[in-house]
């Protein structure tokens, strides 16, 4: 003789009464949002996006008839992540926008805990002072604010030419408002006062030798300048030395000197050259990236959509999304992401596919 299963109590009633219940004391039952609080990989809101700066530009330079440098104290457009809207962010973590001073202007002194870095993008002779040291800007150059540093910036010009100068920022202001921790300050002058020479820091530390009774203990790289022309000259010669990654082509990272780590605490950078016809292989990383083209043309396939980009475009990989770089010609990309963030907590995952 067989038995008749029991009926099931139907509980959803119940359960519904009893978050009802429990929410006026800001209670939440775990068991209804723990696959979304601990996912088996991550489940970033975030998606692919490519920003155009031959779109772009026209705009910016619109922009500089709306409002001066010194009335917008930064004038930027902020490069959003198309999914996540009204937050000025390009990925969970990190800010992203490109910044504009016209000849003549000057963006005011000021500091803030953040983090800052600027990767000049289009033009030369507009200069950043960081804590009473100026460096001239030229393209491909990437300029280090470090957190709680007086910085301005102006456009004097070079050898008697004066041009509109564009950069990439790149600022760990979402990373600082999650953590809640973000302080500013204006400064009471327009512009620091030079206290060194242009050159100063990189004179002292870019050599690999350090002056003897230097007592380093800031956490960002003491060189705050690191020049385009040096950078570039170091991927040739590694590209003359060995053969591409098959993932990455030749990709360098940028360092302090002092420590071998990353020049910034919350900021990783790096510079990469794609040879002509290169074409990678498939990898992913839990640190979102951020990329500007500095010279070349090629393809970004992210998470299975293609992207062709060209010299100053800038590009964004979200977190574990699928990775593959081709050149139709040689390449060469800057990037930033949080990974000296994720390397600290012990989190950072990589993966290199072997693609079929």
């Amino acid at each position: 003789m067989t038995t008749a299963p029991q009926a099931q109590p139907d509980t959803t009633a119940d359960r519904r009464d009893y978050y009802d219940r429990i929410r006026p004391l800001n209670l939440t039952p775990l068991w209804e949002s723990l696959h979304a609080l601990v996912p088996r990989e991550p489940q970033t809101p975030c998606v692919p996006a490519l920003w155009r700066y031959d779109e772009i530009r026209p705009l910016l330079m619109e922009s500089a008839a709306l409002i001066t440098a010194e009335e917008a104290v930064r004038r930027v457009l902020v490069l959003e992540n198309p999914a996540i809207p009204g937050r000025s962010s390009i990925t969970q973590s990190l800010y992203a926008g490109l910044q504009l001073i016209m000849p003549g202007e000057v963006a005011p002194s000021h500091r803030h805990v953040q983090s800052a870095l600027r990767f000049i993008v289009d033009g030369k002779g507009a200069y950043t002072t960081v804590g009473g040291e100026r460096t001239t800007m030229y393209p491909g150059d990437f300029i280090i604010t470090p957190s709680w540093a007086w910085h301005d910036h102006g456009n004097e010009g070079i050898e008697g030419v004066a041009e509109p100068v564009v950069w990439l920022d790149g600022l760990d202001i979402p990373m600082l408002r999650f953590f809640d921790a973000g302080f500013a300050e204006n400064d009471d002058a327009k512009v620091q006062q030079v206290a060194r020479p242009e050159g100063h820091s990189l004179a002292r530390f870019g050599h690999n030798m350090v002056p003897v009774r230097h007592d380093h203990v800031a956490p960002t790289s003491p060189i705050f300048n690191y020049p385009y022309v040096r950078s570039r000259e170091a991927l040739a010669q590694l590209q003359k030395q060995e053969a591409p990654d098959a993932w990455l082509g030749h990709k360098l990272r940028y360092v302090n000197p002092l420590t071998g780590g990353a020049p910034m605490p919350t900021i990783g950078t790096n510079l990469q050259l794609l040879p002509r016809g290169f074409a990678g292989k498939t990898h992913r990383a839990t640190d979102g990236t951020v990329y500007s083209v500095v010279e070349g043309r090629g393809t970004a396939e992210i998470g299975g959509q293609r992207f062709d980009f060209g010299p100053r475009d800038t590009f964004v990989v979200p977190s574990w999304a699928p990775l593959r770089l081709s050149a139709s010609e040689e390449a060469v990309l800057f990037s930033f992401s949080d990974r000296p963030v994720q390397q600290a907590m012990g989190v950072l995952r990589e993966a290199f596919l072997q693609d079929a």
